[in-house]
């Protein structure tokens, strides 16, 4: 800046600049928490990123930082960057209302023969050149060519370009292209790349900038507590850094705790989670909310099962020696206690068939049994084969082998077609009930619903063979591609997303038979225990008093005559 430039406190500051223009807007004085994200758009470095929490204020503060740069020195090229190219507009727009609108700032306007549309503009005092004073264009529209001395990218990464790993390599691509556009050093020595945005799930591009030299600061909505402050690190705005009041509001003027309290309940722990804290280790966590630490793994037999099952989480519980597919950190756990030595039948078997749909599409199954209150997967795979007639075979000797009493069919296409085919093979090998089911409810939060509550209740419990059977059925598939069909895969990468899944039909047909007995789920546990053991206290006093009585006790049970005659003895006159 020319030593003119420097003796203008508009100019020798942006942060005054901000407050003037938001003065002439009729806008409330910036925040402490808006004044600091100035001060690092002027002061951060050539390369950084912007991370704050949901309505702060970024855009409207970085369009006026826009501006500031063109009053300071008009032969600036600056180009706005988004996720859609209507975004990208409205911020230059933004930035033209401002330039008419306030009356130190019209000597930006443009002249007579200069660019003047939302698309492209110049200002007044800008010199001929090929590329405008200000030009926005979409992530995915036309960005080479073009030339800028700083670049503001807001808002490229959204949930339609950042969902899948390949949308995000596509993403992380374009965003290449800014350093051919930025003009070298010798050309420009204010030239900047600024990124504003939110992150969108753990492998968020934000997260991959400073690998490549950029500097990130965040600024969230709550004050975090001290584990969370280690998650950020350095990233974290110092002034957040300094605050005590674990979960208080970070800038109460612009939201107050009851605000955020309302939000929260709105986006949902894991929306509040990044769009408010900027927390992608919490946004992984509530994304894939399916846990395998959640699910008791033990060795199933086909026609019984331990009487009480307790669940535990301890490092002597951790089992090594499955294939784990889940996330980093994600375990197999063995159930801290077991009745080794007390075991019933399964009171009920489901067998449920998620036919192929289409294309590379699964027949998935999924056998669960119930006792007790818990449920038993003791069977899970697919077919790839669709209605071929060995399929339809192995899946009705399947139902034999675990003595299902119902086999349930989801009736997704095909008007019935699966059930007619599959009907007279069962008939032949093992006649069951069969029953067709049809859903109305997206796929993906239905399997959700039912499958989320009784994991995190730790009333699934699954056959180590069914982990061994499930990861060893896809290895004749390319690594990437049997990934995909694995039920255990399936499980933790799912979420409440449309298609989130390539393949859900082992998952799909585990949720169904899940659904299937939730109303024995109603049961208590340890209630049923109780009553299963009253049982077989009644049938030993029969075999006593029949013993050492020589005769057959009456129908009514022992303990039921103990507890009538106790309820009808008459009180005591003391």
């Amino acid at each position: 800046m020319t030593e003119t430039a420097i003796k203008n406190p508009l100019k020798d500051r942006f942060a005054a600049f901000l407050c003037i223009v938001w003065n002439y807007l009729g806008l409330p004085a910036p925040t402490p928490v808006q004044l600091d994200m100035a001060d690092y758009l002027q002061f951060g470095g050539d390369r950084i990123v912007l991370e704050a929490f949901r309505g702060v204020g970024k855009s409207w503060i970085t369009s006026t930082y826009v501006l500031w740069c063109l009053y300071c020195d008009p032969q600036e090229k600056i180009l706005v960057v988004s996720a859609s190219k209507q975004r990208a507009d409205d911020f230059t727009t933004f930035c033209m209302r401002l330039i008419h609108d306030i009356d130190f700032l019209n000597f930006l306007a443009p002249h007579e023969g200069q660019r003047d549309s939302k698309i492209s503009f110049d200002v007044g005092p800008a010199e001929a050149a090929h590329a405008p004073s200000v030009k926005s264009v979409g992530i995915t529209g036309q960005l080479s060519g073009s030339r800028a001395t700083r670049v503001v990218a807001d808002d490229c990464e959204v949930p339609n370009n950042s969902d899948t790993q390949m949308m995000r390599d596509k993403l992380a691509e374009r965003i290449k292209e800014f350093d051919a556009i930025i003009m070298p050093a010798e050309d420009a020595p204010q030239r900047q790349i600024i990124y504003l945005g939110t992150p969108q799930c753990e492998e968020s591009l934000y997260n991959k900038l400073p690998e490549r030299g950029y500097k990130v600061r965040i600024w969230p909505a709550r004050i975090p507590n001290s584990k969370q402050k280690a998650s950020y690190g350095d990233k974290l705005a110092p002034m957040i850094a300094e605050m005590t009041q674990e979960g208080r509001p970070t800038d109460p003027r612009r939201f107050g705790d009851l605000d955020l309290i309302e939000r929260e309940a709105s986006y949902g722990r894991s929306g509040f989670a990044l769009q408010f804290m900027l927390d992608t280790r919490l946004s992984d966590a509530e994304r894939y909310p399916l846990k395998l630490a959640d699910l008791i793994v033990i060795p199933c037999d086909r026609k019984n099962a331990p009487v009480k099952v307790a669940w535990g989480a301890g490092p002597d519980q951790i089992i090594n020696d499955l294939p784990n597919v889940g996330f980093s950190g994600d375990r197999y756990y063995r159930p801290v206690w077991w009745s080794k030595d007390d075991f019933a039948p399964f009171t009920g078997s489901v067998m449920v068939i998620d036919p192929a749909g289409r294309g590379k599409d699964e027949t998935g199954y999924a056998v669960v049994k119930t006792l007790h209150g818990l449920l038993y997967l003791v069977a899970s795979g697919g077919y790839i084969q669709g209605y071929t007639p060995e399929t339809l075979k192995a899946l009705a000797h399947i139902a034999k082998e675990h003595a299902v009493n119902m086999v349930q069919i989801e009736a997704n296409f095909g008007d019935g077609m699966f059930t007619s085919l599959i009907k007279p093979v069962f008939l032949d090998i093992y006649p069951v009930t069969i029953e067709e089911v049809k859903h109305s409810v997206q796929k993906e939060k239905r399997i959700l619903d039912t499958l989320e509550p009784v994991m995190n209740q730790h009333r699934l419990v699954v056959s180590s063979d069914v982990i061994k059977n499930d990861y060893e059925s896809t290895q004749h598939f390319h690594q990437e591609e049997a990934l995909r069909y694995q039920l255990m895969y399936q499980m933790t990468r799912i979420t409440k997303d449309r298609g989130s899944l390539v393949h859900d039909d082992r998952l799909d047909a585990l949720a169904m038979a899940v659904s299937y007995w939730v109303e024995a789920m109603a049961a208590n546990t340890d209630q049923a225990v109780k009553t299963h053991r009253d049982k077989l206290l009644e049938k030993d006093l029969e075999r006593f008093m029949e013993h050492a009585l020589g005769y057959k006790p009456p129908q009514q049970s022992w303990i039921s005559r103990f507890n009538t005659r106790t309820r009808e003895r008459p009180k005591s006159n003391r």
